[in-house]
């Protein structure tokens, strides 16, 4: 298979140039890219995991997270992809060898040799935890010592990727991860930044005696007695140990989390006091005589079969001397660090089931597959199901061994029944039969505006509210049928249809509109009806009246002729009818005297005028007003008096 790939292209950019190593999930190739014309370290996953759409979705998310980790002890993540069902990952190459093959070549290390290594190791994972990141596959395979001395770490994410495959026969691959699990991943599928300081501490163990600190035949030997088990201090085994890289170890690999460095960080911290306390004779005292066996494994993903050159300590950091990188297969653990007295203050600690004990004598590596797969120990990943409906995604959790938990939310962009979001997100790790939070859309949010033509303004806001709309502008205006302080009119109309928080304005009553009463005593009865009519008042008339001011068909008076009204209200007009006429007698002949009696008697007002002649005779010869006719009465009737 590996002679297969190489010379192929991968993704249109990565031409294998060739076979490097073979591991349980995968298997590396040193390939070219075309695109930025440099070497990489090129992981592709085998066979059986990239057919599986949980794994590949997982290795997908932990890619992304860990491309997004920058630090120079950190292997670099290029790429990450797939192409014709070859799932790969394009990473950062690197010549050296891994820990595991400078711990199989050279433990015991020197104090100083030790904390050199393990210095860089924890400034990876305080990268990674500072950025939320947790590795939780420390091990020796995961670690590579440059040829120049420089240390990096591998394989960030990837853990949380593999624990998804439902079996698995690689049990080398499963000894060499169950080896550095801590006693919560063990007993509860759960990891934190802890969990990294337990592995880290035991990676120091190692270096320092050239023994794993937690053994067995069979991964769940192993994962038994990390949980009921205790790590001895490593002077016990190699006597040239100081005592306080004893206490540095123990702290790290505290039963209890709580017990533990509470970060990467604080483990540096104390590693850095630790070697300041010590003599160049005690950082340099290395071991002689030492009668262990040493373990092989897998050399890592991206370490090249290059030589290390011998390099020398840099500012207290000490590289080993070279040795070449072999690619021993896997075998099974000769060592005989465990130990079997248990841990102080465990006392209260719960005891496995007694079946459990007969399951570890009668199938315990069976058993071992089952617990950290299938089992209580296993783990699954969250599937994507966003843009799914609701009943399809609810079949896609199951599967998953995941329960859900249903609500809804309004979405203008989703139809009714499709899944929005799941919390946590697609590619999160959980235990098995922990509970997903999915949102479902509700369709669009919509509300029918209510009717409020005709509420009161202020209670405007009571309507709206509970429907999440909101009063916009309000303007006033006069109405002659909605009383003041109510709604006339409103937009959007009752009954529309809008989004949360819509705007509705309204037009708010300011009553009857006032009208100031024209002046119209004087005008003739038709212009003053017009002027009244136009101003939205009704015209009553009135009884005409003689006036003797007013001529007739002119307003005399108006009612009320002042102040305001309201639209048809009504004004009475008195027309003038004109003067009262009075017939006018025939004085001719008569006397001035008699003749003036008679009409003054009238209501006239006489006038005398003297004839030709002058009054000679006193009678009357000629009247302005003919006899017969009629004057108004009080009208001046001129007399000739001859």
């Amino acid at each position: 298979m590996a002679d297969a790939l190489v010379g192929r292209v991968i993704d249109g950019r990565y031409r294998i140039l060739s076979h490097l190593a073979d591991g349980g999930m995968a298997s590396v190739y040193v390939a070219l890219d075309g695109r930025l014309d440099r070497e990489v370290a090129l992981k592709i996953m085998r066979p059986g995991l990239a057919t599986d759409d949980v794994f590949v979705e997982r290795f997908r998310a932990e890619a992304r997270s860990a491309a997004r980790l920058s630090h120079p002890n950190v292997v670099a993540v290029f790429d990450q992809g797939e192409d014709a069902g070859e799932v790969f990952l394009a990473m950062e190459l690197i010549a050296g060898k891994t820990l595991r093959e400078v711990i199989h070549e050279e433990a015991p290390l020197t104090a100083r040799e030790s904390l050199a290594i393990l210095e860089p190791i924890l400034l990876a994972l305080r990268a990674a935890h500072t950025a939320g990141m947790i590795h939780r596959d420390v091990k020796p395979e995961n670690v590579i010592v440059r040829r120049d001395g420089e240390v990096k770490v591998a394989d960030f994410g990837l853990a949380r990727a593999i624990t998804n495959q439902a079996t698995t026969s690689q049990t080398g691959v499963l000894l060499g991860t169950v080896s550095y699990l801590s006693p919560e991943q063990v007993e509860r599928g759960v990891a934190d930044v802890r969990s990294d300081v337990y592995a880290a501490g035991l990676l120091l163990f190692e270096m320092l005696t050239g023994s794993k600190a937690v053994t067995g035949t069979t991964p769940i030997q192993i994962a038994y007695n990390h949980v009921h088990g205790s790590i001895v201090a490593p002077s016990t085994l190699v006597p040239a140990v100081p005592t306080v890289l004893d206490d540095l170890v123990a702290r790290a690999t505290a039963l209890e989390p709580d017990d533990r460095f509470d970060s990467a960080g604080a483990f540096v911290t104390a590693l850095r006091e630790v070697r300041r306390g010590l003599t160049p004779e005690e950082l340099d005292r290395r071991a002689t005589g030492v009668d262990r066996d040493r373990t092989t494994a897998l050399p890592t993903a991206v370490s090249s079969t290059t030589r290390l050159s011998p390099v020398t300590r840099v500012d207290g950091a000490a590289a080993l001397s070279g040795l070449p990188v072999h690619e021993d297969g896997p075998s099974l653990e000769h060592t005989t660090a465990m130990p079997v007295e248990r841990r102080r203050g465990r006392a209260g600690r719960r005891r496995w089931p007694l079946w459990i004990a007969a399951v570890l004598l009668v199938g315990a590596a069976s058993f071992g597959g089952w617990w950290f797969t299938a089992g209580p120990g296993g783990s699954t990943v969250v599937p994507t199901v966003v843009g799914e409906p609701l009943s399809q995604a609810q079949g896609e959790l199951q599967r998953a061994s995941l329960s859900m938990d249903a609500v809804e939310e309004f979405s203008e962009g989703k139809a009714q029944g499709v899944v929005l979001r799941v919390e946590p997100g697609a590619g999160t790790e959980l235990g098995k039969d922990s509970t997903v939070r999915v949102v479902v859309s509700k369709g669009k949010e919509r509300y029918a505006v209510p009717t409020l033509v005709g509420v009161k303004v202020g209670d405007t806001g009571a309507a709206l509210s509970p429907l999440t709309l909101r009063l916009g502008d309000t303007s006033q205006a006069w109405s002659e049928t909605v009383p003041a302080g109510t709604v006339i009119s409103q937009d959007p109309a009752p009954g529309a249809s809008v989004k949360r928080n819509t705007q509705v304005s309204v037009v708010v009553s300011k009553g009857r509109r006032p009208i100031e009463v024209p002046t119209v005593t004087g005008a003739s009865f038709d212009a003053a009806s017009a002027t009244l009519t136009k101003a939205g008042l009704t015209v009553q008339r009135g009884t005409d009246v003689n006036s003797d001011t007013v001529p007739a068909g002119q307003v005399v008076s108006q009612s009320p002729d002042k102040g305001t009204l309201h639209q048809g209200d009504t004004v009475t007009l008195v027309v003038s009818k004109g003067p009262v006429m009075v017939p006018v007698p025939n004085v001719v002949g008569r006397s001035s005297a008699d003749a003036e009696k008679a009409l003054t008697d009238l209501g006239f007002t006489v006038k005398k005028e003297a004839g030709l002649f002058g009054p000679v005779l006193d009678l009357v010869q000629h009247q302005s007003v003919n006899g017969g006719d009629s004057a108004p009465k009080g009208s001046t009737i001129v007399l000739t008096v001859v």
